[in-house]
């Protein structure tokens, strides 16, 4: 079994993860050691983690089927797309729920918590940043112009303010939480116009996000590696690009000085390293502030924009932490 003795990187993945991969080339590429852990599977199929704390200090070691990591010698941690936290073969119910528990709390809490390590982004700053209500307070402090926008569980409230938008009002889940129809078939909620008048009642079950509709001319997908900002211009004939996005045209943009400037904010408001952005661009060239991912994907965008982030991204984990 290998065993790295220079700082390594870690990379949180599943094992399907085109995405990491095209970072994964780059480092080996320059020969900067790599473990790779989807923790919330290996560590039921034969890897371990064992973390010690006493009063001379803190250490760990991760061990894989293939490596043996020092995990005070991690230079930086990429957060990509982990599988949720499973529970061993064998389990269920209770004791399956237990296990879980026991491994999202104890060795998330150990991952999140390595010394020294520059976080690409750190778990519980993308958790954070996620909520949407605290995404639009950031972005008006940031200096971004935003869409008027409303949550409430109040029926009367959401009728009046999607009323009174003068090019209408479209409706946007909070979350997109998994849901399935009677057949089993998984649903996805786009973002879509609303009517007040079909508004019913049923808004006082949960928090609903109404927002001004934005005349755009076409959207634009930020996506930012530190300082360095990468632009597309997308066009689609959908409200919601996303629907569709064998339609979509993606075009290199340049970002103006003001949005660059609120970038550079939000992403110290919620310290992240890594931001998929998206905006709403006017006739008059005005980007308005949609959403921030901070584990978005990227690697739809066209091919020297994918393969300029990826080479960002893996700079920022070969740097490790600049402190």
């Amino acid at each position: 079994m290998a065993s790295d003795r220079q700082d390594a990187v870690l990379v949180l993945t599943c094992d399907y993860d085109p995405t990491a991969d095209l970072v994964l080339r780059l480092l080996a590429d320059r020969r900067v050691p790599v473990v790779r852990l989807d923790p919330g599977a290996d560590l039921h199929q034969g890897a371990t983690l064992t973390a010690r704390y006493a009063a001379d200090g803190r250490r760990g070691v991760l061990a894989t089927a293939s490596r043996t990591l020092d995990l005070d010698r991690v230079r930086a941690v990429w957060y990509r797309r982990p599988s949720n936290w499973g529970a061993p073969v064998g389990l269920d119910g209770q004791d399956a729920e237990f296990a879980r528990a026991q491994a999202q709390w104890g060795v998330g809490g150990v991952l999140a918590a390595l010394p020294g390590a520059h976080y690409v982004n750190h778990p519980w700053r993308i958790r954070a940043a996620e909520h949407k209500p605290a995404q639009l307070g950031a972005a008006l402090a940031a200096g971004f112009a935003v869409p008027d926008t409303i949550v409430t569980t109040d029926p009367e409230q959401a009728r009046a303010f999607c009323a009174e938008q003068p090019a209408g009002a479209v409706y946007k889940p909070l979350w997109n939480a998994p849901y399935r129809d009677e057949e089993g078939r998984a649903l996805q909620a786009w973002v879509g116009e609303v009517d007040p008048q079909e508004i019913t009642d049923a808004v006082a079950a949960c928090p609903h996000l109404f927002q001004a509709k934005v005349d755009k001319a076409f959207d634009v997908r930020l996506t930012a590696v530190g300082e360095q900002l990468f632009a597309v211009r997308i066009d689609s004939p959908d409200l919601d690009w996303r629907r569709r996005q064998d339609l979509t045209t993606c075009t290199p943009i340049a970002v103006p000085a003001s949005v660059r400037a609120s970038v550079a904010r939000f992403l110290a408001e919620f310290h992240l390293v890594f931001g998929a952005f998206d905006f709403a661009v006017d006739a008059s060239g005005e980007w308005s502030f949609l959403e921030c991912n901070p584990n978005g994907q990227w690697a739809f965008l066209p091919p020297p924009t994918t393969a300029a982030i990826a080479t960002a991204i893996a700079d920022e984990l070969q740097k490790g932490n600049p402190a």
